[in-house]
């Protein structure tokens, strides 16, 4: 017991007193994370407006295989991205593995078929509801589609949120495409699971106690934007 409390209070006076190594850590977490997100949400929302709007043959399977990918291994991610990106692979001449990019692109993989997914179902329901009343107003299909996604920009904006959470989790992709490389690649999950397996429990907490802040964050963003959107619904 008194080891744990030990470790915890030493955890907490690394994040009080903003120990460089740590905040080094959280920074390159938070720039592949945001980076990761950005990119799949630029792939991710256009995909999935446009198949949760637009009848086109083969629609039903797309819609399958978008939901079929948001439970996508991270270990296979990351093997698939490590063997594109080697010496051998199609993109090995741009020596991307074990950088920071590697990561990037891991975690888009990730991400984007959940943005996909996520935005395909709410503007779909969107589309069922209004289109009567677009159709009655004669709304071209672009005209449609931006109307929709103004209208369901908090919804969306959850979207990108749930995105975050899952990518800011992640250690099985990024791991074997970053190599965990101090002051390299190394970021908060993979520095947990390297620092645990080394009984540094100091740092391995206090990132898991910045995992968690993070975690909570994110939730009340979520709850946030929901409560937004239903106040903006019956204003």
């Amino acid at each position: 017991m008194d080891s744990f409390w030990g470790a915890f209070s030493g955890a907490l006076g690394l994040v009080i007193a903003l120990d460089p190594d740590l905040m080094e850590i959280i920074g390159l977490s938070m720039r592949v994370t945001l980076t990761a997100v950005f990119l799949a949400c630029l792939i991710g929302l256009p995909l999935g407006a446009a198949v949760g709007t637009f009848k086109f043959p083969g629609r039903a399977l797309v819609a399958v295989i978008l939901n079929a990918l948001m439970g996508l291994p991270p270990v296979v991610v990351g093997l698939l991205v490590y063997l594109v990106l080697s010496a051998s692979g199609p993109l090995g001449p741009l020596r991307l593995l074990y950088t920071p990019t590697a990561m990037i692109i891991a975690q888009m993989v990730l991400v984007t078929p959940i943005v996909a997914a996520l935005t395909r179902q709410v503007i779909e329901d969107l589309n069922r509801e209004y289109a009567e009343q677009f159709a009655s107003l004669g709304v071209g299909a672009f005209d449609r589609l931006t109307a929709m996604l103004w209208d369901a920009r908090y919804s969306l904006l959850t979207v990108a949120l749930a995105g975050f959470g899952r990518a800011v989790a992640e250690v099985g992709a990024v791991i074997i495409v970053g190599g965990n490389i101090n002051h390299v690649t190394r970021v908060m999950t993979t520095t947990i699971a390297l620092e645990t397996s080394k009984g540094n429990l100091q740092l391995a907490l206090a990132l898991g106690v910045i995992l968690l802040m993070i975690a909570f964050a994110v939730n009340a963003g979520v709850m946030a934007l929901r409560a937004s959107a239903a106040r903006a619904a019956y204003a």
